[in-house]
This record gives C-alpha cells, sequence and structure tokens, in this order.
C-alpha cells in the first residue's frame, strides 16, 4: 500500500472518530478528553494491525500510527494555542437545570434523564432540586453543581 494511502486512511478515520466522539458520545468519554480516547482506541487498533501483520510490512502500520500521533499532537496545540479552536476539540458546557428546574431540551439533546441528573446532584450534596441554582453537563462528562446561595 503506498504511503499517501495509509497517510489518507489514518486522516479519513481519524476525523470520522473524532467527529463522532465529539458529537455522538458526548457524556461517554469520562474525564478523558475526546482526543484522548479516541487517541488510545486507535493507537491500540492500528498497533495491533501492524503487530499482527495485517499489514505487508511494519512499516506501513509505524506510518499509520506516525498519522494518528500527528493529527492527535496538532489538535492539542492547536487547542492550546488557539482557544477560539477549542469549539471543535471541547464541546462548551450544557446547562441542565436552571434556578431550581431542570432544562428539559437540553436533557434530551443529552440523553440524559432527571433520575439520572438528580443521582449526580446526590454526589454533590444536593437533596432537593430548589438548592441548585445551575448544573451544567461538562466537556468531560461530568456534571458541575452551583448551589443555590442560602
Amino acid at each position: 500500500m503506498p504511503v499517501g494511502e495509509l497517510v489518507i486512511r489514518g486522516t479519513v478515520i481519524y476525523w470520522f472518530l473524532f467527529l463522532v466522539f465529539r458529537f455522538v458520545l458526548r457524556r461517554d468519554t469520562g474525564s478523558l478528553g475526546i482526543a484522548d480516547v479516541l487517541f488510545v482506541a486507535l493507537v491500540a487498533d492500528a498497533a495491533q494491525n501492524g503487530m499482527a501483520g495485517d499489514y505487508k510490512t511494519i512499516t506501513e502500520g509505524l506510518i499509520l500510527l506516525g498519522t494518528i500521533v500527528f493529527w492527535n499532537w496538532t489538535l492539542d496545540f492547536l487547542a492550546y494555542r488557539f482557544r477560539r479552536f477549542t469549539f471543535l476539540t471541547e464541546p462548551p458546557p450544557l446547562l441542565l437545570i436552571k434556578n431550581g428546574r431542570f432544562i428539559h431540551r437540553n436533557l434530551r439533546a443529552a440523553f440524559l434523564t432527571p433520575t439520572e441528573v438528580m443521582s449526580s446532584l446526590r454526589e454533590h450534596e444536593v437533596a432537593h432540586l430548589r438548592q441548585v441554582a445551575h448544573a451544567y453537563l461538562e466537556s468531560s462528562g461530568a456534571i458541575s453543581v452551583m448551589k443555590v446561595d442560602t
């Protein structure tokens, strides 16, 4: 397989999966960044293929791994260097609760039920919804809570 084709394949697969992780699997990424989870998955698969001999030469596996490492490093660099670029790498916080009331449209968008959110609120020592000024679904998948001043 030509080197250019390996780079193109690695690039296409990386960007496709990156967009899937960014826009579809938001709450499933845990505390790792989207690019980190994607990087681990792709490197594991590419390395396995290179080690198992699915490529004609080990160099093909190394080129594919290099392409994946390049895109991961480039996204991290661009997000660090240009704050406006972070809209692509990290979703903004999503408001789930405002002034003690669920924002049902946002719950539906994140595929969260009120029961799941209440479970997270209890972890923040919140017993009643009226105690919450704002609650956000963060890009890490965690829910942050700002309590009402009492």
